[in-house]
This record gives structure tokens, sequence and C-alpha cells, in this order.
């Protein structure tokens, strides 16, 4: 039986593919949980020190299986919590771990596929990438964190109208407004997020990470009170390995090795 989800670890990056391409990487509960494996073991491997989570095929993923929802009958109460909590898991532990995660949206994002497309630190999408919320569309609810992340990027507006409305944008439009970080050049989807990751592999994983949870921590927290976390966060980077080879390396005037002193 092929695997649902693939992961390889070349580098320093681990790869995270998304392997259902048959049914358009739609979320089952095997993919789930082997992402959700996949997850813990990206968070928890000191050898990992970047993230790159993409599809297989045409599409990166069309959300959950419909075909499953229907199977599920009177019983789908209990598949939903358990499908979507084991999402939710994965991506918590994506957000948790103290590395970068890039997302490479390679065709249709949809529904919990979009939720997984947007958790990325830098998202590239192909020319030919959609973007679509889905949900509403067969009466349901958002999952995957989509309430909480799409306001923050796009805007409540634009949040609202994506949702409610269910409008589908394609890859310029999702990099104008703010959805992605940037388009990726025709065919080159997959060198760009190679190179991309291999450049946050060989820099200061560990104070990306602090910067990532600062980010997150940002919008529950007060003007001041951040400060604070920042005070706290940049101390202790200075005094760490990354922080200490970064400002020999810059009086040196050399290239920081922070694979080697991180």
């Amino acid at each position: 039986m092929t695997a649902p989800v693939l992961l390889g670890i070349t580098n320093g990056i681990a790869t995270i593919t998304l392997n259902r391409p048959d049914k358009g990487n739609a979320l089952d509960q095997p993919m789930a949980d082997a992402l959700l494996a996949a997850a813990l073991r990206c968070a928890n491997d000191p050898k990992v020190r970047c993230v790159v989570l993409t599809g297989a095929g045409k599409m990166f993923c069309v959300g959950g299986d419909i075909s499953e929802f229907a199977s599920n009958g009177d019983a789908i109460a209990p598949f939903l919590a358990r499908l979507a909590g084991t999402l939710h898991q994965a991506l918590s532990q994506f957000a948790a771990m103290n590395k970068p995660m890039i997302t490479l949206v390679n065709g249709t994002a949809a529904g919990a596929g979009l939720s997984m497309a947007i958790s990325g630190d830098i998202v590239l999408a192909g020319p030919q990438a959609k973007f679509t919320t889905a949900y509403l569309g067969i009466g349901v609810t958002p999952d995957g964190g989509m309430t909480w992340l799409l306001p923050r990027l796009v805007g409540m507006r634009a949040a609202q109208e994506m949702i409610l409305i269910n409008r589908r944008l394609d890859a310029d439009e999702a990099a104008s407004i703010g959805l992605i970080t940037r388009v990726a050049a025709t065919d080159a989807l997959m060198e760009e997020g190679a190179a991309l990751a291999a450049q946050l592999a060989q820099g200061a994983v560990g104070a990306m990470g602090q910067a990532r949870k600062l980010l997150y921590d940002s919008f529950s927290s007060g003007f001041a009170s951040q400060m604070d976390r920042e005070l706290s966060s940049i101390t202790a980077a200075g005094n760490g390995p990354e922080g200490r080879e970064g400002i020999d390396a810059f009086l040196s005037k050399r290239k920081p090795d922070f694979q080697g002193g991180a």
C-alpha cells in the first residue's frame, strides 16, 4: 500500500509530501495520522533544520475526503472530531517547532488543504495554484486554524468574503492580498523551494524558531509585554551559540557557520 504521506530528510531539510495524487491529496484519517507522525518527527529531530510541505501530482490538497464524510453517515460527528483533531495536532506541532517551515503549493489548495498551505512561514505557489475555503459549499465550517490565521494574513473583510462567499483566488491574487508569500516562476516551484530551504537550513535556525514564537505571541500581547518577550529572547539568543557565532563572524568579516555553531 502506498504511504499517504512521504517524509525524506536530506542535508537537514525534511520534505513532507501529501501522497494521494489520485484523490487530489484529499485528507483522510490515514493521511492525518501519517502527517501527525511526520510533524512529531520533524519537530523533535535536532538534525532537521527546515521543513518543506508540498503535495504530489497536480494538486496540493483539495481538503477533506468527502467520500469518507458520506460513508460515515450517522457517525459523522466522531469521525470529523478524530480527523480534524488529528490535523490540528499536526499543525500545532508545526507551529510550535523551533525551526522554519516552507509550503510549496503546487496546485489547488482547498478547505483543510488551504489551512495547511498557509501554515508555512514562507508560502510559495506555482502559477497554476488556486485557493478556496470550500467549507460552506458543503455546509460545514472551517478547521485547521483557518479562522485564526486567515484574518491575520488578509484582513477580516477579505477573510469573511473568502469563507462566506467561497471565492476562488488564483496565485497572483493570493500573493497580492498577502495570502501567500510569492508566486514562483513557471515550472520552477520545486527548484525555488529547494534553494530557499537550503538557505534557511544554513541559517540561525534556533533564532528563527524564537522569532516564529514571538510573531505568534504578538497577536495576544500588548506592545510593552511584547517588548519584554523580545528582550528575554534577544538576551538569550545573543548569549547562545548562534549569537556568539554570528557576532564573531561579523567582526571577523567571514560567513557564519550556524550549523556548526548551533
